[in-house]
């Protein structure tokens, strides 16, 4: 899978990373390397599947959907 990121300097040092396609996954780094490191963990953490968390009852149905 690829996602498109935004890699801004931030003003104290270091990087600032989003993700425009996925609301609210933001990471930083002291260096671009790291930033882009933290954002893939980010990225990883952000799409794992909630029905780990989750609990359906026993009539739920689970459905995929094309956007």
């Amino acid at each position: 899978m690829k996602l498109r990121v935004i890699l801004e300097p931030s003003e104290e040092g270091g990087y600032t990373v989003f993700v425009p396609g996925l609301p609210g996954c933001i990471s930083e780094g002291d260096t671009r390397e790291e930033a882009l490191h933290n954002i893939r963990e980010a990225i990883a953490l952000y799409l794992e599947p909630i029905e780990d968390d989750a609990i359906f009852s026993d009539t739920a149905e689970q459905i995929e959907i094309a956007v």
